[in-house]
């Protein structure tokens, strides 16, 4: 029986270790989305939202992602049901980030803090961007 026990418990925590968010996306991050902190002013708000990528606008000390938002798993991965999506957002990181890689359509998930907003045209619809910095 303890033996049973002790196997079980193993398998537990190996299936836990498969399940647990890479070291850089673990934190205490607010539960709020791309569409409801466009609604609202949630400058400051720590945040880990991911997507697929729009466009990469590569800029002079930084690269910027235009995203389209959705759920995580529980790993921190962007999940797809349908076509579920949670607004859009763009997250700038410090660098040179190669369009090339990172791709259209391409699968990423950033954490940071909501900096401000920025306006844009999607279409003929003027659409309220969080920034993630």
């Amino acid at each position: 029986m303890t033996f049973r026990l002790l196997a079980a418990t193993l398998a537990l925590l190996a299936l836990t270790a498969c399940a647990s968010q890479p070291k850089p996306l673990q934190g205490a991050y607010s539960g709020i989305t791309p569409h409801l902190a466009m609604q609202s002013d949630s400058a400051g708000t720590m945040v880990r939202w991911g997507g697929r990528i729009v466009q990469v606008e590569p800029r002079q000390d930084r690269t910027c992602f235009e995203m389209v938002s959705t759920r995580l798993t529980a790993t921190g991965r962007p999940y797809w049901a349908d076509d579920d999506t949670n607004g859009r957002f763009i997250a700038c990181r410090a660098g040179f980030y190669d369009p090339a890689v990172f791709e259209k359509n391409r699968e990423v998930t950033f954490t940071g803090r909501v900096e401000g907003y920025e306006n844009r045209r999607i279409g003929e619809y003027d659409y309220r961007f969080p920034m993630v910095a």
